[in-house]
């Protein structure tokens, strides 16, 4: 499989680059954002890692660029800032993952091998089912036009809100942890900072609350979230 690693400083580029190379990757390796650009548009990867720092256009540009252009390509970040605000901008610029810096390499595989199994395993569904729908109470997700729907009133979600939202249609009238959320939504093995979650789970409030309509995601005081109606 074919990665592109955009990171500024040699010697970690020179490290990450030798330890995916004898993982069996293929990876190619750009040390500036007009670079990596160049090659983002020219040809074809099954991963990229970004470093969120960079010369010229940086991690959250490039992000923001595959977005815009629809490339489906996983990307996942690496950054020195490690506040929930910097995560979630990260998230929402288009990033599937983060790994804050500095990380052990056995994380770094891990993180990667479980992008590339989510991106397959949303291939294989794309190819499979022509019609794929998830509902509850009066909301309508279709996973195959990624669009979701309330009461036929169209919702717009960036990519995080509808992994959240899909994971909770999966599991209506089901109390699921924090730690649950970031383990399916974000395909985290990690202790990782809960308070993500959190986060979104307002934003998904904010978007989903019409008025006059029964709020949807309550909160179990010290266990996490369920989705049922109020």
């Amino acid at each position: 499989m074919k990665i592109l690693l955009v990171e500024d400083d040699p010697n970690v580029a020179s490290l990450v680059k030798k330890t995916l190379d004898d993982d069996g990757f293929e990876v190619t390796v750009a040390l500036d954002g007009q670079t990596a650009l160049d090659y983002i548009n020219t040809f074809e990867y099954s991963l990229f890692i970004f470093d969120v720092m960079l010369p010229g256009i940086n991690g959250i540009a490039l992000c923001k660029h595959c977005k815009t252009k629809n490339i489906p390509t996983p990307i996942l970040l690496l950054t020195a800032l490690s506040t929930t605000d910097n995560i979630v901008h990260g998230l929402d610029s288009g990033a599937d993952d983060y790994l804050t810096k500095p990380f052990k390499i056995a994380e770094l595989l891990a993180r990667i091998r479980s992008l590339l199994r989510r991106s397959d395993s949303t291939a294989l569904q794309t190819k499979s089912t022509p019609s794929n729908n998830l509902s509850y109470a009066d909301v309508v997700m279709n996973l195959d036009e990624k669009t979701v729907k309330r009461n036929n009133t169209t919702i717009d979600l960036t990519v995080t809100e509808f992994r959240l939202l899909e994971y909770l249609l999966q599991n209506p009238r089901r109390v699921l942890s924090r730690v649950d959320i970031l383990e399916k939504v974000w395909g985290y093995d990690f202790n990782m900072n809960t308070k993500v979650v959190d986060v979104y789970v307002n934003y998904l409030r904010k978007k989903l609350d019409i008025e006059n309509y029964p709020k949807l995601i309550q909160t179990v005081v010290g266990m996490g979230y369920i989705l049922k109606e109020e």
